[in-house]
């Protein structure tokens, strides 16, 4: 939290938020244009496409910045079908608001735009005593970003217009304290209730499955019994290691490259403190600030008593949550890994000696340093290795970048052989067989990239064994597949796998039976509710559903209170049949009164109409997106 870079890691991540993953706007999408997938149409808004090469790229773009600014994340999380979904999601989402606005004819003024800036929160480490933003720390963090004030406030600019649309439905709505109480009492109203499930599993013996019912059923799903899709492939792949190992380094440049960076090789001093930490902003009252140093000048009174016991004061007492609970310490630093107060302080103490108190943004510090680590000449015989690698890895850096744009015009270019590309480039041409459309995801096996999969299975693929473009399958390498040889699924003969068939028409005739028992069963225990054959009473809401089927806890937490009990039959589908009874309402949780949770109702609804509101426009607009959703996201649409 010290330096320029350390101490503005979380408004660096913040910012990042921002530019990358905002809640409404999304940039990046012009640059590199893939080729096979020109003119492709995922999504549509207001009549203007976006196409599957402005979805991929913008795609790419998020990864790259994430990546570059995150290097220790693990990016796989970025590159899933999910995430990419989400971010052509994004991108509807930012072309509604976008239209809606212009549409609205709404302008947003300089003033305004300051206004958001100034009240992002993740600034204020950046600011002024005064409470305005220093212009130079703000530049230098927009530049780390690969930006200017302008494009910044441009892009803000843009989303304040788009925050508008929608403003005006959050902040106008309106929720009744009857209406809150209807909503709430309903989730956590509690009902007494008994149950008995019918399972197939329960009815197994007395199934007796025949050869016609085999056949039957057999010919109902006989599409559900093929051989998976196959192929032999073969593939070539661009990667920055298989480019790495082909480079060697003459001492000539090696040593060209030590001399040119001795400096930055040269370790430079270090020290190790601790620090008791009693928070005072430079934004808070003279009053608080005076409160922060009382306090931090006895802390310091009684460790100068008794100096052994820094480490346990400031478990104790520091407000430095990272440090306190570790005594204090800080660890190694170099000059310019902490403020400048608190650098100067540490560095004109002596080992072991104890500082006054030393203000500095965050407040009033006491330091103790702990050890120091001298400067050590850099040696070039000692550093051969580390500096071997740094060259080889900015020389393979280099060549990929050259490479990589012919690699993607060769296997586009001439899509019915790896040949070119392996004579130009120098590449191995590899192959592997049974390839199936199951993704697998080995970083191993870079054929089981999701994306070369779906490309390498299309239609144009298979029917004329063409290339497929070069596709990114993780860092810094990009992979080109082309079938060699296809195998289509075929139907499996029922002699093959006939007692699978037998075991799935068991288990469908004991649910037949299971749900016919359970029909009759409601049937009698209706005419005598003595004889019914229950579990004992349970407590049951819909906030503690006790992991039943949904559609029962639904049909017993609708049922009518005007005449309890009740016994009602419920279809559980795959699970058999069930039959609850509801015996009584219990008396209401006051959990649901808390005012808490009436506030958090209150958000939610107005969350609800803010994206009821959004549905509207995009209806309005007809946006819609043409691309299947994977499957842990297909509720999103």
């Amino acid at each position: 939290m010290f330096d320029f870079i350390r101490d503005h890691k979380k408004i660096m991540q913040i910012l990042l938020i921002i530019l990358i993953f905002p809640s409404f706007v999304l940039f990046g999408i012009d640059g590199y244009k893939r080729f096979q997938s020109k003119g492709d149409v995922v999504a549509t808004v207001n009549g203007v496409d976006i196409t599957k090469e402005e979805w991929e790229q913008s795609h790419k773009n998020e990864v790259t910045r994430m990546r570059a600014s995150m290097p220790n994340m693990d990016m796989a999380m970025f590159d899933s079908p999910a995430m990419k979904y989400g971010v052509l999601e994004r991108m509807v989402q930012t072309r509604v608001l976008e239209s809606s606005a212009k549409k609205l004819n709404l302008k947003v003024s300089d003033q305004r735009v300051a206004l958001a800036i100034s009240g992002i929160e993740g600034l204020a480490g950046i600011k002024k005593p005064d409470g305005s933003l220093d212009i130079e720390k703000y530049k230098q963090l927009l530049a780390s970003q690969g930006m200017t004030p302008d494009t910044f406030e441009n892009r803000m600019r843009g989303e304040v217009a788009m925050r508008q649309v929608v403003n005006g439905v959050t902040q106008s709505g309106v929720t009744f304290p009857a209406q809150i109480d209807v909503a709430l009492d309903s989730f956590y109203q509690q009902r007494e209730i008994q149950i008995a499930i019918f399972s197939a599993s329960d009815f197994l013996a007395q199934a007796k499955p025949s050869d016609e019912d085999v056949n039957k059923f057999f010919a109902v799903h006989k599409n559900e019994y093929q051989s998976a899709e196959s192929a032999d492939i073969e593939y070539v792949v661009l990667s920055l290691d298989a480019i790495e190992k082909n480079i060697s380094i003459n001492d000539a440049d090696l040593k060209a490259y030590f001399e040119q960076n001795q400096a930055s090789l040269t370790a430079k001093e270090e020290r190790r403190a601790s620090h008791i930490l009693i928070n005072a902003s430079s934004s808070a009252s003279d009053a608080d600030k005076q409160k922060a140093r009382e306090k931090a000048q006895s802390l310091l009174d009684a460790i100068k008593k008794n100096p052994s016991s820094f480490a346990e004061v400031a478990k104790k007492n520091s407000q430095d949550p990272g440090s306190a609970v570790k005594g204090g310490d800080l660890g190694f630093f170099a000059r310019g890994a902490m403020v400048k107060p608190f650098e100067d302080a540490a560095y004109a103490l002596k080992k072991d000696e104890i500082s006054g108190l030393v203000q500095s943004d965050f407040g009033f510090h006491i330091i103790q340093l702990t050890d120091i680590k001298s400067a050590a000449t850099s040696d070039f015989n000692q550093l051969r290795p580390v500096l071997e690698k740094e060259l080889k890895n900015q020389q393979a850096r280099k060549q990929f970048a050259e490479m990589a744009e012919q690699f993607s015009n060769l296997v586009y270019e001439q899509s019915d052989s790896f040949k070119p590309v392996v004579g130009k480039l120098k590449l191995d041409i590899q192959t592997a067989q049974n390839v199936t459309k199951e993704v697998k995801s080995d970083p191993k096996l870079p054929w089981t990239n999701a994306n070369l999969l779906k490309s390498l299975f299309s239609a144009d693929s298979i029917k004329n064994l063409r290339n497929t473009e070069a596709i990114e399958t993780g860092p810094n390498q990009l992979v080109a597949a082309r079938i060699t040889k296809h195998f289509p699924a075929k139907q499996i003969p029922l002699e093959e796998i006939k007692p699978m068939i037998v075991q799935a028409v068991l288990v469908q005739k004991a649910l037949e039976l299971a749900k016919e028992n359970g029909k009759s069963k409601l049937d009698d225990w209706k005419k005598a509710p003595e004889k019914a054959e229950l579990q004992s009473p349970l407590v049951l809401s819909r906030e503690q559903n006790l992991n039943l089927p949904s559609n029962l806890v639904d049909e017993a937490m609708r049922a009518s209170t005007a005449k309890l009990p009740i016994l009602i039959g419920v279809d559980l589908g795959s699970r058999g049949y069930g039959i609850v009874k509801v015996n009584k309402v219990l008396e209401n949780n006051t959990q649901a009164k808390s005012t808490q949770l009436r506030e958090r109702f209150v958000k939610s609804w107005a969350t609800a109409e803010n994206l009821a509101y959004y549905a509207y426009l995009k209806e309005l607009l007809k946006a819609s997106i043409k691309e299947p959703a994977p499957p842990d996201n297909r509720n999103t649409k």
